[in-house]
């Protein structure tokens, strides 16, 4: 019996089970509608159906229950069926279990069969890699599904064990360690162009470990900088790429660093770079190398100081871990003697070379008189070879810089350029056409000098054109008895500035009114009295700016004072004469609308219009009466 036993089980339970798994099967390929995937899927385990699955409705998955009980020999039907629910937010989550294994959770779209998304996936994975999928069929899933899971399983071939990627609606995120240094490129160039229509939410992807860790900065030639080796993270890489901006003096940077992890554990990793490009400033051409934890450096040094102050940086500012290399370094002559002096809002820098101490002393003098405001930062070394009458040029140079808002006076040899921005125009013009001509025997000089804001020059037809317009819209009058300005002039009175900035051949008068007549027994204004010129309100436009007193003419610092004077004298009549008792500085105030006509002439001038541009008339006495103030061009 034992025997009989062992033979039915051994031969009988097996083909017992395939019988049952087949009639099951039929129940199974019902669930499915046609051309779709059936969402039933039992197990036969001896005489007991493990069912699973996820049903589209309560009645379906009951019937599905119902079919399988009915078949013959079964004992029991165990159900794991659920029902399909809608999930929001929609999460569905692919993570490397194992190097060969990559497991499937979350919501999957009711839409996709558990097959034909595996069969999806797998078009681009080895054969090697296994897809087991617990994902459970859900409604609610975005758009282009497919796509966006297909695009989060090819990133997780190039991650490590326990890498996680996840689709959460139409947002990708990713967790883990690259593979290798160039998966990890591959990876930064994958996730800037995310499917269409999802973006890159959540990334921390850990750079690989690599055990030979090193990077260079080579000096080029020409000054640029090339960068290779191994970087720790993108964030040191951007604080490499700053510190080489600095160091190549507006020179190129050849950015090929790599990023991986491999520092020796311990190192101050930023330290070590500050050190590499200190070290690098001092070269003419060469490399500073970090490879096996030492830093060694070879090429040609920036000058012969430049030996030393490399060497002591080697020896006193090595981090903690990192051991002195090779110094190799050797001192050739300036092939080409530099210096350059920069201007800006708040100081001014000298860096290049200088044959002596009493060279830089000398320089140094020219500059405080002329820049006493700005501070002045001295980087110049001492080097020979430096051309005969190099401080004279710039000397001579120094009163052109000085009257730049910003600009740069730079020496290659015997030859210096000055470049920058002036507050003018005219500015600009003089010190482009003077500098060569002032320069020392044997110099060459040239200047690219661009006014701040250039004027804007229109014809002469178009000028008068515009004027005829703009006089004839405005109607400016002041309040009876006074002459300030109102805050409705300041457009009409800039613009006209503005016309006259463009038109310097424009020449403009402009003419004062007359109150009108007041009613009958109406009392006298205490306003009607003649008195000063109040001060004409600033505007932006009127404001000179900083620094533009430098250049102002003569005869433009107090025009309303002139005006003035002019004004008073031309309109005094010859009757007028007076007494011999009566003082010589009581000479009886301009009239009302003369004075608001000089009103209007200092704030023009102040607006940037050319004094001799702009003219205070008296109205005629014989014109009609006017009751606002009229623009006419001379």
């Amino acid at each position: 019996m034992v025997l009989l036993w062992g033979a039915t089980v051994h031969w009988g339970e097996p083909r017992f089970e395939n019988s049952l798994a087949a009639a099951a099967d039929r129940v199974v390929e019902t669930t499915g509608a046609i051309g779709s995937e059936p969402w039933l899927r039992v197990e036969a385990r001896g005489r007991d159906l493990i069912a699973k699955g996820e049903a589209p409705a309560a009645d379906m998955r009951d019937s599905a229950l119902e079919r399988l009980t009915e078949i013959s020999g079964v004992r029991r039907v165990v159900s794991g069926i659920g029902i399909v629910q809608e999930a929001s937010p929609f999460a569905w989550t692919a993570t490397r279990a194992e190097q060969d294994r990559i497991a499937l959770t979350g919501s999957r779209p009711v839409e996709i069969g558990r097959a034909s998304l595996a069969g999806s996936l797998k078009a681009d994975l080895p054969d090697t890699l296994i897809l087991t999928d617990e994902a459970k069929a859900a409604r609610g899933a975005p758009p282009d599904f497919l796509a966006a899971a297909s695009y989060a399983v090819a990133r997780l071939r190039q991650l490590a064990r326990g890498a996680v990627a996840t689709v959460k609606d139409t947002t990708l995120s990713f967790e883990g360690e690259a593979v290798g240094v160039a998966e990890y490129d591959a990876l930064r160039t994958a996730f800037a162009n995310p499917p269409q229509g999802y973006s890159i939410g959540h990334v921390d992807i850990l750079p690989p470990v690599v055990s030979d860790f090193r990077f260079a900065v080579e000096r080029a030639s020409a000054g640029g900088l090339v960068l290779t080796g191994y970087v720790s993270s993108e964030a040191e890489r951007v604080r490499m790429r700053d510190l080489a901006a600095d160091t190549a003096n507006g020179t190129f940077v050849d950015d090929r660093l790599q990023t991986a992890r491999g520092l020796p554990a311990g190192l101050d990793g930023p330290a070590l770079i500050r050190l590499a490009f200190a070290v690098t400033a001092l070269l003419q051409e060469g490399a500073v190398r970090f490879e096996t934890d030492a830093l060694s450096v070879s090429g040609n040094a920036l000058d012969a100081q430049a030996v030393g102050e490399i060497e002591a940086l080697i020896r006193d500012q090595r981090p903690t871990g990192v051991t002195a290399g090779r110094v190799s370094l050797h001192v050739l002559p300036l092939t080409s003697y530099r210096l350059t002096i920069r201007r800006e809002a708040e100081s001014v820098t000298i860096t290049g070379h200088l044959p002596d101490v009493a060279a830089r002393e000398r320089l140094l003098a020219a500059l405080r008189p002329r820049f006493f405001r700005e501070r002045i930062v001295d980087k110049t070394r001492l080097a020979q070879g430096a051309p005969d009458g190099l401080v004279r040029a710039l000397e001579v140079a120094m009163p052109s810089l000085a009257t730049l808002a910003s600009g740069e006076l730079a020496v290659n040899n015997r030859n210096l350029g000055l470049t920058g921005e002036s507050l003018y125009t005219e500015s600009a013009r003089r010190i482009a056409a003077t500098l060569p001509q002032i320069m020392p025997s044997g110099w060459t000089a040239q200047a690219n000098v661009q006014a701040r804001n250039p004027t804007e020059h229109r014809a002469a037809e178009t000028c008068r054109s515009q004027f005829a317009s703009d006089a004839a819209t405005p109607r400016l009058r002041f309040e009876p008895g006074s002459s300030a300005l109102r805050p409705e002039f300041y457009p009409v009175l800039d613009d006209l500035a503005a016309l006259a900035k463009a038109c310097p051949d424009l020449r403009i008068t402009v003419t004062g009114h007359v109150d009108p007549a007041p009613p009958p027994n109406a009392p006298k204004p205490a306003a009607a009295e003649a008195k000063p010129p109040e001060p004409a309100p600033m505007t932006n436009a009127a404001l000179p700016p900083a620094g533009k007193a430098k250049e102002q003419p003569k005869s433009a610092k107090n025009p309303g004072k002139d005006q003035a004077k002019t004004a008073g004298k031309s309109t005094k009549p010859a009757n007028a004469a007076k007494s011999e008792d009566q003082p010589k500085d009581e000479e009886p105030p301009p009239d009302l609308p003369r004075l608001r006509a000089l009103v209007i002439v200092e704030y023009l001038l102040q607006a940037g219009m050319a004094p001799d541009q702009i003219t205070a008339v008296a109205p005629e006495p014989t014109a009609a009466r006017r009751f606002d103030v009229s623009f006419a061009l001379r």
